[in-house]
């Protein structure tokens, strides 16, 4: 009689629901996915600290690099991506600011600048190549190392949430994919120049078939943001086309030309 009266009672419903909620809200309090850092925690673990893990983060996903303590460990080739953490401080009158890495140092994967301002989460000013490049190595960490959680900051909010930045990163990245598989395209259409340099001979190119020309890559400057050339193979009928640009001391009709 006890137990039919427990059980068909409403309070026990409630209780049931109330514990539901405490056991869900304790795995996502301790969920990988779900867990958050703030700048100066992840601080913490920059590989100084032989009892805590080296945690590194690249726009915005943090990964548990411990694993590669030898490239990533204090003295390691690449401990300058480990723990990330920026503080703006004012020298004497006059000296200026000096600015210290924040957040995780997204950016120096493409700069190759390792010192100061370098060591930034800001990818502003960066083509999109040099963008899509940062976020292939971010899906590198995902399939190398143990994903740990997200930084807050720039690209997640203090409740896990991507930014415009992030979804302004990605778009980017993804535009240049596009792009570049575009130009592939293209340029597949026209045949590449064969190409070798040496120390004691320097460069040189030329064609099986066809005549070597320097040609614009036109997407370039939406990837880059630069012009840039290559070197084509064009078919004597082709050569009367305007934009084609005989190597500097070579024979129009030469099909191999010395190149600085």
């Amino acid at each position: 009689m006890l137990v039919k009266k427990i059980a068909t009672s409403p309070f026990l419903g409630i209780t049931v629901f109330v514990a539901l909620i405490a056991l869900l809200s304790f795995y996502i309090k301790f969920d990988p996915r779900q867990r958050l850092f703030s700048p100066e925690e992840l601080a913490l673990y920059n590989g100084t600290d032989e009892g805590l893990p080296i945690l590194l983060g690249i726009i915005g996903s943090v990964f548990d690099v411990t694993k590669g303590k030898s490239h990533y460990g204090s003295g390691g080739g690449y401990n300058h991506f480990a723990g990330r953490y920026e503080v703006s401080s004012k020298k004497g009158v006059g000296e200026g600011v000096v600015r210290i890495g924040k957040g995780d140092a997204s950016r120096a994967f493409v700069s190759g600048n390792f010192t100061g301002e370098g060591l930034t989460d800001s990818l502003r000013g960066l083509s999109s190549t040099e963008v899509k490049s940062i976020v292939e190595w971010r899906e590198f960490y995902f399939k190398s190392y143990k994903y740990v959680g997200k930084l807050v900051g720039r690209y997640y909010d203090y409740r896990g949430h991507p930014t415009k930045y992030l979804k302004g990163v990605e778009a980017k990245a993804a535009r240049g994919a596009q792009l570049l598989e575009k130009q592939k395209i293209e340029e597949s259409r026209q045949p590449s120049c064969n190409s070798r340099w040496s120390q004691d001979e320097g460069g040189e190119v030329w064609c099986d078939v066809g005549f070597p020309r320097l040609v614009q890559r036109p997407i370039e400057i939406a990837l880059t943001g630069k012009m840039s050339k290559r070197c084509a193979c064009f078919e004597e009928n082709q050569l009367s086309q305007a934009g084609l640009e005989v190597y500097e001391g070579c024979d129009y009709r030469a099909n191999r030309c010395k190149v600085n």
